[in-house]
């Protein structure tokens, strides 16, 4: 049964003719690319490289920046593309968020004239990838705590340090690098491949977004040529500002994940037959929980369709984002778990995508800020009063 998609409050008809070309074009090429080999990297533990130059001859990379060839969509087309192809895998899906969000956006907001000239129109062919240090091995959830230093040394930086948990990392053709400087300040570094001193190691016997790339960086006294600092990247601001970007695509991309779920276990519940020969979907229990899933999954596409309105008017805030990311992930973890119940023994088997896609949200949950601590940001948001210290 081909994928048509998930829209019970019509939702479609809140979209413009070019926001409908672009989801179904990733639609398609989620189903002709993606769907046909992703099952078999994910088992092996592998990133399916070969996608790269597809994704990025389709505009995939940054689709939602503006010139040096970006494809300059607007918000909601971007989110739908996130949510396309995270129905195909998250890894995927943080793969080219990773490339367009925390690495292309950075550039192209804080970055040099020379520096976006170097780096956009590289990172949007797919003809280098990207990665974003941020996350720390005992700083996760309170990056200000980062113990990476750049220390000035005439023209150079020397930077010192360790990130964890980096999806690109041993593949990546540049870094984004946070860290703190001998006056304090945040700041960004483009680390380049190569360079003296940073090394790269992956993370392995991942029981989550296995289809993914996760690496640790470690810079010992790199040389950075201070033409790699970001120049208008000031303060642990300017890396939460990406943080931002990559949290709206995450909020889009985990209703993909929910679809796929809902899809594959409506389809189930229709062709399954026990007890006098009849389908289980006739039964109370399984209805219960497919209006549950189809529930939640109209109220988070409603939620991610406001939300990219609001970005596109200048008006979203970050509380706002977060209350998404957190809802939507949930939603999808819920979701998948339900649909695996509904698939019975047969949900864990890879003949169905249900267990990758609450493997992988295991993940999603907890990156880019935890369930918990966009709980604590919706509360200082409500109430006034800081409680994550």
């Amino acid at each position: 049964m081909a994928f048509a998609g998930v829209d019970f409050m019509n939702i479609e008809d809140l979209l413009s003719d070019e926001e409908k070309l672009v989801r179904d074009s990733v639609r398609s090429f989620v189903e002709d690319k993606v769907i046909p080999i992703i099952e078999d990297h994910y088992m092996k533990g592998t990133f399916p490289l070969e996608l790269v130059k597809p994704m990025a001859e389709l505009g995939y990379f940054g689709a939602n920046l503006k010139g040096y060839g970006c494809a300059g969509l607007n918000s909601v087309a971007y989110g739908l593309i996130m949510q396309e192809l995270e129905r195909g895998d998250s890894g995927l899906r943080s793969f080219v968020s990773v490339q367009g969000a925390l690495v292309m956006y950075p550039i192209h907001d804080f970055g040099s004239h020379e520096q976006k000239e170097k780096w956009l129109p590289r990172l949007r062919a797919g003809a280098a990838i990207g990665c974003f240090g941020l996350t720390e091995p005992d700083f996760g959830s309170n990056p200000a705590g980062m113990r990476t230093r750049a220390r000035k040394d005439g023209s150079e930086y020397i930077l010192n340090g360790t990130k964890a948990w980096i999806t690109n990392g041993s593949i990546a053709d540049v870094a984004v690098v946070w860290a703190r400087c001998e006056d304090t300040c945040i700041r960004g570094f483009l680390v380049e491949k190569g360079t003296e001193g940073f090394k790269s190691k992956d993370y392995h016997n991942k029981h989550s977004l296995r289809a993914s790339v996760t690496s640790e960086l470690v810079f010992d006294n790199c040389p950075i040529p201070q033409s790699n600092l970001l120049p208008k990247a000031q303060g642990l601001k300017s890396a939460l500002l990406c943080l931002n970007q990559a949290r709206y695509g995450i909020a889009w991309g985990a209703i993909g994940s929910a679809m796929a779920c809902y899809h594959t276990a409506r389809r189930w519940a229709l062709e399954r037959k026990q007890f006098s020969d009849k389908p289980i979907a006739s039964h109370q229990l399984v209805q219960n929980k497919l209006v549950h899933i189809l529930t939640e999954i109209t109220k988070a596409q409603l939620l991610a369709h406001r939300l990219g309105r609001l970005k596109d008017e200048g008006k979203v805030r970050p509380d706002q984002i977060s209350m998404a990311k957190r809802n939507n992930v949930a939603m999808a973890l819920e979701v998948a778990r339900m649909a695996r119940d509904i698939l019975g023994a047969n949900g864990i088997l890879s003949e169905y995508p249900v267990f990758r896609h609450m493997a992988n949200l295991e993940s999603v949950y907890t990156y880019e800020g935890t369930h918990d601590i966009h709980t604590l940001i919706l509360g200082q948001s409500i109430t006034g009063i800081p409680a994550f210290e």
